[in-house]
């Protein structure tokens, strides 16, 4: 199996396994939905804070306005006592962006619990963990938010909340930083040592026939062109390397320092010393007689 350390940029994402007789196009798509969808659970899961802290989201009429502006324009949200969840508490949001009534402190757990339990499941720690991504370990952490949302809002959620709305697949990302992180799959493409996997070709007409290869490739848009080569060491072997320079460098200027006759100190170099092992003379110690 071909062994893809997937990165954005310089940034490490995952570790994604395939065969090197597999289509390009194939494997691009299937990197570009992991990637994707690790992006919609990390919006979630963000949002799904604040629908912890704060309840649904309000209509978009509403959001910003100060109680006296939403009472003079006679606005109502008809979605916030409906699909309020049971034993609701009141958390005014400041932004003024969620309807305040929140969760109790033990349905507010079980999404806190199910966000983290997300994030860990789709974690980048798991490149350094040897540990490959699927998209079933995507839509893993999606059914663990989807069903802590159903556990806490029986009645679900507005149409218009952003935690539906991205676990429907209908969410508008337009105008958003978001928008500018997601990658278009009919523009997506894979480099990798400097070279562009071409479409319609096979993995091995670009890796050769061998099967067991670990290759960094990196995942961009046809717009973006080439992205940077990977550096030839690491960060910490070239640390690593720098220190030992740094102690050769130290031996060499002590070396310089020594005398070129020091080597006469030496018992070695001692003409003296056979006849003072002889004679039982080595290793004495004296001391002057205090009268």
């Amino acid at each position: 199996m071909v062994l893809f350390h997937v990165k954005r940029g310089d940034e490490s994402q995952f570790l994604y396994q395939t065969e090197v007789e597999k289509p390009v196009d194939d494997v691009v798509k299937d990197i570009v939905a992991i990637f994707n969808g690790r992006l919609k659970v990390t919006r979630i899961c963000h949002e799904m804070e604040e629908l912890a802290d704060h309840g649904t989201f309000l209509p978009l009429e509403m959001q910003g306005l100060t109680e006296e502006q939403i009472k003079e324009l006679k606005l109502e949200d008809p979605w916030a006592n409906r699909c309020a969840p049971q034993g609701y508490v009141v958390a005014k949001d400041e932004m003024g962006r969620r309807c305040g009534l929140a969760p109790p402190p033990n349905l507010k757990a079980v999404l806190k619990k199910a966000a983290e339990t997300a994030k860990d499941i789709i974690s980048k720690k798991h490149v350094d963990l040897q540990e490959c991504m699927t998209q079933k370990d995507v839509a893993r952490a999606l059914d663990e938010l989807r069903g802590a949302t159903k556990i806490v809002f029986p009645a679900g959620l507005p149409p218009h909340d952003p935690v539906r709305m991205e676990l429907d697949n209908v969410e508008d990302l337009s105008g958003t930083q978001a928008a500018n992180e997601v990658i278009d799959p009919s523009r997506a493409c894979l480099w990798a040592c400097g070279k562009k996997f071409i479409s319609g070709n096979k993995l091995s007409d670009h890796l050769g026939k061998n099967d067991k290869t670990k290759v960094t490739v990196k995942i961009c848009t046809a717009s973006e062109g080439a992205p940077g080569r990977e550096p030839i060491m690491s960060e910490e072997e070239r640390k690593q390397l720098m220190l030992h320079a740094y102690r050769k460098q130290e031996e060499w200027k002590k070396l310089e320092l020594d005398d070129e006759d020091a080597y006469l100190d030496s018992k070695w170099a001692d003409k003296r010393n056979l006849k003072r092992q002889l004679n039982g003379l080595n290793d004495i110690s004296w001391k002057p007689i205090m009268k």
